[in-house]
């Protein structure tokens, strides 16, 4: 009587431990803000039941990689144009699960104060991928620095400048090395995610700036298969809580804006 006790008490607990397991995702993130972002709902989240496992990278290419070979669940890093271009150019299927935020795209020097600075012949430093090169040579045009042949394009290239009246020279960098530059460049145009990283204060230090209706709202990322699993889903609600729209707000003061 007592052995027979014994196993049904040992099977209660087995069963009481699996059902309260706690499922774990794994997510592929640049530091700032994502990683922190990530970090602030990591705790709620493993009350109800999800252990997120959260991996920092420096590189727009290798979290997307990750997540499409199944080596991660997902990714917190990106805008939906560059997912996009990044599934055309790659042949990779990956999905949108939800909107959390944008990171206005900011022009940084260390030389000049204003736009109206710049030399003839001036160096201005772009990321080298497609959708955030072309961002910003549209923030560019909307400073009136250039004109594009079509103004809208925003996998737009310096081949695509129709008007260049201080004769720019344009040089196309790894996203995450610009801010390295500011002191070799006139000008460099840089994701704020790598800007709050260096130091910089977008909201104070650009010197142009992207308003808070930019249509690059930062997204994570899954694959179809894994999309709606509970998992996700708690986090993508966690994600996008009062909670976290109040930490944004709060803790980046402008540099980062609520999408949600």
């Amino acid at each position: 009587m007592k052995i027979k006790n014994f196993l049904l008490a040992a099977a209660a607990v087995t069963a009481f431990s699996s059902v309260h397991a706690a499922d774990k995702l794994s997510i592929a993130a640049t530091a700032v803000p994502h990683a922190e972002l990530l970090e602030f709902v990591k705790p709620a989240l493993k009350e109800d039941g999800v252990d997120l496992q959260i991996k920092v990278f420096t590189d727009y290419v290798q979290p997307n990689v990750q997540v499409s070979q199944k080596r991660m669940d997902a990714n917190f890093f990106q805008h939906l144009p560059y997912l996009t271009e990044f599934n055309a150019g790659r042949g990779t299927s990956l999905v949108s699960v939800v909107g959390v935020h944008v990171e206005p795209f900011g022009a940084y020097s260390s030389k000049i104060k204003s736009l109206d600075e710049l030399e003839d012949g001036a160096t201005v430093a772009i990321p080298n991928d497609p959708t955030n090169g072309g961002r910003a040579l549209l923030l560019l045009q909307q400073a009136g620095v250039i004109t594009l042949k079509d103004g809208s394009k925003i996998t737009a290239t310096p081949r695509d400048v129709a008007d260049n009246p201080k004769n720019l020279k344009f040089y196309e960098l790894e996203a995450a090395t610009l801010p390295r530059v500011l002191d070799q460049v006139a000008v460099a145009l840089i994701n704020t995610n790598y800007a709050l990283e260096a130091g910089l204060n977008p909201a104070e230090d650009a010197l142009v700036i992207e308003g808070a209706e930019s249509p690059y709202v930062n997204i994570l990322v899954s694959r179809e298969d894994n999309k709606n699993s509970a998992a996700m889903q708690k986090l993508a609600n966690a994600l996008t809580s009062d909670e976290v729209k109040a930490f944004i707000d709060e803790k980046y003061n402008g540099a980062v804006v609520p999408a949600f």
